[in-house]
């Protein structure tokens, strides 16, 4: 009888790593570093709950100056922007530069940023991150501006979020009204009275006015160039750029209409073979792309099957390194425009 069982055991071992290798191996994705990008969706969610606004995560908006792109971790825009843009006075969109630093940080003679490495003894010498995200803000007014959306001057403001409660800013850093260390930003709150937060005041009554400006900004950022969008199972995000599958040639040709000009997005979801022996084949639920709406009705998801060990190229950002993802490891992608 334990000749049987080891045997069962083995066969199961077996089945398993051919089955679900990515999956039953939890190092599969044990050198991802999803952090940033994990990060930038957490702040997002959480402007969103306070502000009531909306937020735009991984924007990549031309630089004329250098002839590239640039790219903006958050942009909130928040729910008052028709009254605000009404007033002429508000700045109530805002430019989010999330900076994940632990130890202490100070400002060197030169204004730079300089905190520890992960060396002993080390200190790594960043740009600063005020000045980084004041000039991302004047950007991304211009390139507004240019698609159309009048706003006053200065009505793009930049902050400079600090979310690892290990980090220790200095005096200086902290005297800055652009930089939100942890301490305020785990603080933040909405004020129920007044619908208003801590760190956006103002008199500003709510409204249902859907002012046109207001729908014209939203429609230009969500066209606008972002980094894709890659969800793995395990709850990390990897904002990055979708480059193809890899798999059998019959898989291929299927999932050949799956690219950016046709798909905004599309879901993995498993199906089982042989009455649940085995999962061979993975079903994607896909939304064609609509540039006049935005997303899709559930009603126009389409389906295709193919086999679980097609793989997704993707380039995360911030690596240059090319990573391939097992469809059965995915749970969505999400395709800029």
């Amino acid at each position: 009888m334990w000749v049987e069982i080891l045997c069962g055991l083995v066969a199961y071992k077996i089945i398993r790593r051919v089955f679900f290798a990515d999956e039953g191996d939890p190092s599969y994705l044990a050198d991802l570093d999803s952090s940033h990008s994990d990060l930038c969706f957490a702040v997002a969610a959480r402007l969103e709950k306070l502000y009531g606004g909306r937020c735009f995560v991984g924007l990549r908006i031309p630089d004329p100056d250098a002839g590239a792109r640039l790219h903006i971790d958050v942009v909130l825009v928040t729910k008052r922007l028709a009254v605000a843009i009404l007033l002429q006075y508000r700045r109530e969109v805002m430019v989010v530069a999330i900076k994940n630093f632990s130890g202490f940080i100070e400002v060197d003679k030169d204004g730079n940023w300089s905190c520890p490495t992960d060396k002993k003894r080390k200190q790594e010498i960043i740009p600063n991150p005020v000045l980084e995200v004041n000039r991302l803000a004047a950007s991304l007014q211009s390139y507004l501006e240019q698609r159309g959306a009048k706003l006053p001057d200065g009505y793009v403001t930049g902050k400079v979020v600090l979310p690892n409660s290990s980090s220790r800013p200095s005096y200086t850093i902290t005297l800055q009204p652009e930089v939100i260390p942890y301490e305020q930003w785990k603080d933040l709150k909405t004020d129920s009275k007044a619908g208003l937060s801590t760190w956006i005041k103002g008199a500003l009554s709510k409204s249902d006015m859907q002012d046109s400006a207001l729908q014209n900004l939203h429609f230009i950022l969500s066209t606008s160039p972002m980094w894709d969008r890659l969800e793995l199972k395990g709850d990390k995000n990897v904002l990055g750029e979708f480059i193809e599958f890899k798999g059998r040639h019959e898989d291929v040709q299927l999932l050949k209409n799956l690219k950016r000009s046709k798909v905004s997005r599309f879901i993995i979801q498993k199906s089982t073979l042989f009455g649940g022996f085995g999962r061979s084949r993975v079903q994607i639920l896909y939304s064609p792309r609509d540039y006049r709406a935005e997303g899709s009705s559930s009603s126009e998801w389409k389906e295709i099957s193919v086999k679980q060990y097609t793989e997704i190229v993707f380039q995360p950002l911030h690596s240059k390194k090319v990573r391939k993802f097992k469809l059965s490891s995915v749970v969505s992608v999400t395709l800029s425009a």
